[in-house]
């Protein structure tokens, strides 16, 4: 990067170019994944990564660059919430329950896990061998196919089975399912502080390293041990069950502690030990955190809610990033510490007294009218003939319907315009 004229002031633009581009994309690419079809959108997200991919290695300059690390901010916004979503509805699909869905979430982030180590050792030889620039254009013919797989996956349909609603009622529907709903909020606010202490461990992490002069042949493999964590945690989340309150309280209790041991010691060896096991339950109470979320919410907004997880992550993450960064600046990284002792004593907390009533098949929700229905009734709700029952359910399905609203303008104009006529006479 500094080859192209990167500094420690344009890293940081960078690196708030990207974090802007996701949270701002993550909810509305999660509606539309929901209206449409999500393999598609992972198909259109993963075009971005090919795009991301070509910038970065023809790039030059630092505009360039960041240019491609904000279509990378794309691709990160539209998968964020989808992948799960499909697996998700895939396994209700094939099953009948969700029961299974840890497990097959688990062996899709175990090849992602595989994937990223192999990709790390390649692309390191790759660019010992060659260049770093080559690296970015031996990623695309991989990600050509992974496009095209995508387009062939004969993707689940269960979040299409509802009758299609208007943009605005389909975005109002998510907003008050993440909102409204006190079990929802609290396993998002879980899954996002989930989320956010994970970034942490990976983002911060080495400044433990760095604090306690590791050797630099240490960092290759302490790397591979955070990033192995997130295949055997799927692999231990489906041979366990974290429905059990006493199981939960263990890993909860384990957690807490390998966090306040990044506080408390200046032990190396220590310190890798408790990065390494706090990643690992991370992405143990991760794989669960989604599972409840998706028992929680219908099919049809699904991938918008699930999104909203990653959006309010990232929400929590910058003040916690900013204060982090001040405090180990001024006190010292092992201090700092307690940042993530308090973030998983909330986990920790969060995950013992969350209780969330699972829908054994979920369905998408039926709008409370359709729009058929209205035209039946409008004459009775213009008489004021229809139960108050009715003439509630018109009045909301108005308030999220422009074409009703504007069928109902036209009728009632055309009835003022009669009644003005008045009687026609005889001839």
């Amino acid at each position: 990067m500094t080859d192209i004229g990167f500094t420690a002031r344009s890293v940081a633009v960078m690196a708030a170019a990207y974090a802007a581009v996701v949270p701002l994309l993550e909810v509305p690419s999660g509606v539309l994944a929901d209206r449409s079809s999500r393999t598609r959108m992972m198909a259109c997200g993963t075009v971005a990564l090919l795009v991301s991919s070509l910038l970065g290695g023809l790039s030059h300059n630092v505009p360039t660059y960041i240019a491609a690390a904000m279509v990378l901010g794309v691709y990160f916004a539209i998968s964020s919430g989808t992948v799960d979503s499909i697996v998700y509805d895939m396994v209700i699909e094939e099953t009948g329950s969700s029961d299974s869905y840890e497990m097959w979430i688990g062996r899709v982030r175990l090849v992602e896990s595989c994937a990223l180590v192999i990709s790390a050792l390649g692309g390191g030889v790759l660019a010992a061998v060659t260049s770093a620039r080559a690296t970015y254009f031996f990623t695309l013919p991989f990600i050509a196919v992974a496009v095209l797989v995508f387009l062939r996956v004969d993707e689940p349909r269960l979040h299409q089975e509802g009758e299609r609603v208007a943009v605005r009622a389909h975005l109002a529907q998510t907003y008050r399912t993440m909102i409204t709903e006190p079990a929802v909020r609290q396993v998002m606010l879980l899954a996002a502080l989930v989320g956010l202490l994970s970034q942490a461990v990976f983002e911060f992490g080495p400044l433990w390293l760095v604090a306690l002069a590791a050797p630099a042949a240490l960092f290759g493999p302490y790397w591979a041990a955070l990033v192995a964590t997130l295949g055997i945690g799927a692999v231990i989340t489906s041979k366990i069950d974290l429905d059990r309150r006493g199981t939960t309280a263990v890993l909860a209790v384990v957690t807490a502690g390998a966090a306040a041991t990044l506080a408390l010691t200046h032990s190396l060896t220590a310190v890798i030990v408790a990065q390494a096991v706090l990643a690992l339950m991370l992405a143990i109470f991760g794989i669960h955190a989604g599972k409840v979320l998706h028992d929680c919410v219908p099919s049809n907004v699904r991938a918008g809610v699930s999104s909203g997880v990653g959006t309010l992550s990232w929400m929590l993450f910058l003040p916690f990033s900013l204060a982090f960064g001040w405090f180990a600046h001024s006190q010292g990284v092992v201090r700092a510490g307690w940042f993530f002792a308090v973030a998983a004593a909330l986990i920790a907390i969060l995950s013992i007294t969350t209780t969330v009533t699972s829908r054994p098949l979920p369905e998408p929700e039926e709008p409370e009218l359709a729009c058929q229905q209205f035209v039946e009734l409008v004459t009775g709700y213009l008489d004021g003939a229809l139960p108050a029952e009715q003439r509630d359910a018109v009045r909301a399905h108005l308030d999220t319907c422009d074409g009703c609203s504007d069928y109902l303008h036209q009728v009632q104009f055309i009835l003022q315009a009669l009644a003005a006529a008045g009687p026609q006479k005889p001839v």
